[in-house]
């Protein structure tokens, strides 16, 4: 038990003294998370908007792929972008395997179904009289989806913060498309387990705190929306 302890304190002086390469992990996390998530809200929103509000054929099959998605495996995902921007894939000339737009691309594929199928599910939630009372009220086409999404903002918040959770903890597509590179692909999550592997529990300890610090904010702002919702 004694290399435990001794980890948790070599853990405590990392953190404290905001040691180089364990603040490189942590910022590349946020950096790629914070990139994946702007392109996810930017996707998933009006797509899960528009798969909520409007009625067309086949909605009820897009929909159980969307929410097949949600359980896609993230070594998947990695494989599949792997092909895509590997040198010997179609989009190899743009040279994003090993960076960090690289794994912010992957984990887009990976949470937009999450942003999508919980807004659509927000938007089914709605009041079915809010529609017929904007439209008696004068509101027509845009003005009735603009304020229907905006009755829907909380749970829509949610389904953000819940896909952004997914993305600070995944480690399989930022192994594969990130190659776990010292200084500039390194995320919190790879770096724990070459840590581990390693035997350098320090490290591994310090930013498992930190990544248990991340889980907690974004429990915590969940906790308070779904209140407020």
């Amino acid at each position: 038990m004694g290399y435990i302890s001794e980890g948790f304190l070599r853990a405590f002086e990392l953190l404290v003294s905001l040691e180089a390469e364990t603040c490189s992990a942590i910022i590349t996390t946020i950096s790629v998370s914070s990139m994946s998530m702007a392109a996810s809200l930017v996707i998933g929103i009006p797509t899960g908007f528009a798969l909520g509000y409007f009625t067309f054929p086949a909605k009820r099959q897009v929909r159980a792929v969307v929410d097949t998605l949600l359980a896609l495996p993230t070594v998947v995902v990695g494989l599949i972008v792997y092909a895509f921007i590997s040198n010997r894939g179609p989009y190899g000339n743009l040279e994003l395997l090993y960076t960090q737009p690289g794994i912010a691309i992957a984990q887009t594929l990976l949470v937009v179904p999450i942003v999508i199928s919980l807004t659509a599910t927000a938007v089914e939630g709605l009041d079915r009289r809010l529609k017929p009372t904007l439209h008696a009220l004068g509101a027509r086409g845009a003005q009735i989806a603009l304020t229907s999404l905006m009755e829907a903002r909380y749970a829509v918040l949610i389904a953000a913060i819940t896909a952004y959770g997914r993305a600070i903890s995944e480690v399989g597509v930022s192994m594969i498309i990130g190659g776990n590179i010292k200084w500039h692909t390194r995320t919190i999550t790879t770096a724990i387990a070459l840590e581990t592997g390693k035997g350098e529990f320090g490290m591994a300890i310090a930013l498992g705190i930190v990544l248990l610090l991340l889980a907690f904010l974004v429990n915590g702002s969940l906790a308070v929306l779904r209140k407020r919702s």
